[in-house]
């Protein structure tokens, strides 16, 4: 592919993940049909399991433009946007490849908001920041990570067990709030989000760097996996210290989603090495 030397590739290990890491044994259940729903009820739900799934959260024709926003900023069609992670085997993909080709061999799009108009009004859609305010007590949602995660068709790789606080520079009781939105049916096959839940209620876990920064495959209650499908449009929001993660796609179906973390806009930030002195930078005098 041209410009490899400008191109932002994956450098995470090929290698696949243990079996038996992510189990299709329990399906979550609960969960409400639109965002409007989001009520008192609800939010207990959420803070009881860690988590929170939306059926019906955008309609069709707001999926479909945010698929057209996606191959927009990867067929390079928004000046200026360069935040395209691409899988490694996108060095043999020939440089004239149109979207719909280097689509599939894309696994990250980050920090689009500024950049495409679409997707950032999904990110600050009215019913979604009232649904996310009210997870966080009232406090008034701040959007500080965008992302769109392309799992692409026979290859995209497994995003390991993790908490999302373990990245963010934030004091570990901050109730960020994760939007998981899945523009494709996200099924068991094409990769799916997997949660543990309760453990946002069990704090930080110590986090290694091994196939990505994550939480030790044998520290992993697998036996509390639930797997959370979603069809297109749905959602899952979630604790910033909840147990999830993602498997490989080994089918033939594209699994593209959207991703947005929010934090009260009065959080205060902390310094790296705090963070990592919290959760580990390989692992806190523990083995993995």
């Amino acid at each position: 592919m041209a410009d490899q030397q400008a191109m932002w590739v994956d450098g995470a290990p090929a290698a696949g993940h243990p079996p038996g890491l992510y189990r299709n044994l329990r399906t979550a259940a609960g969960g409400v049909e639109t965002l409007d729903a989001v009520d008192a009820e609800a939010v207990a739900s959420y803070w009881d399991q860690g988590f929170l799934v939306v059926r019906q959260a955008f309609a069709p024709e707001r999926v479909a433009e945010a698929l057209d926003a996606v191959l927009d900023l990867i067929g390079g069609r928004v000046p200026g946007f360069r935040g395209v992670q691409f899988e490694a085997r996108a060095r043999e993909l020939p440089a004239d490849a149109p979207a719909e080709v280097r689509q599939d061999h894309v696994r990250k799009l980050w920090l689009f908001c500024a950049h495409q108009p679409r997707l950032r009004a999904i990110a600050e859609d009215p019913a979604l920041l009232r649904a996310v305010s009210a997870l966080m007590g009232g406090a008034a949602p701040f959007m500080f990570q965008d992302q769109a995660l392309l799992k692409p068709p026979l290859g995209g790789r497994e995003k390991p067990w993790h908490q999302d606080n373990a990245y963010f520079n934030v004091a570990p009781e901050t109730p960020v709030v994760g939007v998981w939105i899945a523009l494709d049916p996200a099924t068991p096959d094409n990769g799916c989000m997997h949660v543990v839940p309760g453990t946002h209620r069990e704090g930080p876990t110590v986090h290694f760097s091994r196939r990505d920064w994550q939480i030790c495959d044998d520290h992993v209650a697998l036996d509390r996996d639930v797997v959370v499908p979603l069809p297109p449009g749905g959602l899952m929001l979630f604790h910033g210290l909840l147990h999830h993660g993602t498997p490989a796609n080994g089918s033939g179906m594209r699994r593209r989603a959207l991703q947005f973390h929010y934090r009260p806009a009065d959080t205060v930030s902390i310094r790296g090495e705090q963070r990592t002195a919290i959760y580990g930078s390989e692992g806190k005098d523990v083995t993995c």
